[in-house]
């Protein structure tokens, strides 16, 4: 069964050197805000950019959504001052801490012992921060499946198509489109195995950007490849793209109110009331253990984007 966890249909990126993007994003209607100390920062103005994140997650409303600060990768020498200084500021109304270009479990075992120490030293609950992996070049995808295992905090698997690209010399300056002479879907294998690592695991996976920010019906059209895959939601990088999103990443009404439906009925027929019976005809439609499973899955993502259905399943007369 799929991972549900926080609602990530929409992850919106906000540089952290913005203090008035870091504002706007509070009352966007976007599940994930994640404030950037990454490539969206210039070098000099990280430091700076630490301290209006922290200002920012103490003193902003970020009512219902998830509360992610991106830091810089190991390789740089500004990591663990991100880390420190961001837990330390504002730990208390922190929810995870991205890692971006995710190489080998070790990384983010380094990351997970670091944030113990924070929240043990600052009398923080061990554990509650999560943390995300982002795979941006071909060590992360080779090793993703110890990466999603190396520690229960990790909620998330997110690719990153920008860098990832450029790790694999692949013949585009269109991130995350379709590639013209290409007859197929670039992504197709990178977004599977990302998504059979986190699965595998029970976290989720999330697609990565999509660039040319204007273009709302192409973002829509990328988004759904991801969707429809399994995927539970994708960065967005412009207010104009979180609707879209949000959209694209919940079951259509239709499929919603038929997974609670074959619930209901499985249910109802399983039960001794219902005879006791394992498979069953919905209308024209046989359900049995299975269908439970996948009706599960559309069900918890209407659940999670806070769907209401709008029928309901009535008992046969006896």
């Amino acid at each position: 069964m799929a991972a549900v966890g926080r609602p990530r249909r929409s992850c919106l990126a906000v540089p952290g050197s913005s203090v008035k993007m870091l504002g706007k994003a509070q009352g966007l209607p976007a599940d994930q805000v994640f404030l950037d100390l990454e490539d969206a920062v210039a070098p000099l103005a990280k430091p700076d950019a630490r301290k209006n994140i922290v200002a920012a997650l103490n003193e902003g409303d970020w009512a219902g959504k998830t509360r992610v600060v991106r830091v810089n990768d190991l390789t740089t020498p500004w990591t663990y001052r991100d880390v420190i200084d961001v837990v330390e500021g504002a730990g208390a109304n922190l929810d995870c801490v991205m890692l971006p270009k995710v190489q080998d479990a070790a990384q983010v075992q380094w990351l997970d012992m670091t944030l113990t120490q924070l929240e043990k030293t600052l009398g923080l609950p061990v554990g509650r921060i999560g943390i995300e992996a982002q795979i941006e070049n071909a060590a992360g995808l080779v090793n993703v499946d110890a990466i999603a295992a190396a520690s229960p905090r990790v909620e998330t698997i997110i690719f990153g198509p920008a860098d990832f690209m450029a790790s694999i010399n692949m013949k585009s300056l269109v991130v995350g489109g379709l590639i013209p002479g290409y007859p197929g879907d670039p992504y197709h294998y990178i977004l599977m195995r990302i998504l059979m690592a986190a699965r595998m695991h029970d976290k989720q996976a999330i697609d990565g950007p999509f660039l040319q920010i204007r273009d709302t019906d192409a973002f829509r059209e990328v988004a759904k490849r991801s969707a429809a895959l399994g995927f539970d939601g994708k960065w967005v990088l412009h207010p104009g793209q979180i609707d879209a999103a949000n959209e694209v990443y919940s079951p259509a009404q239709a499929d919603y109110d038929h997974a609670e439906l074959i619930l209901d009925a499985y249910e109802h027929y399983t039960s001794e009331a219902g005879g006791r019976l394992g498979a069953v005809m919905l209308g024209d439609e046989m359900i049995d253990e299975a269908s439970r499973k996948m009706a599960l899955v559309i069900a918890a993502k209407g659940r999670a984007a806070g769907m209401t259905r709008t029928s309901a399943f009535t008992p046969p007369a006896e």
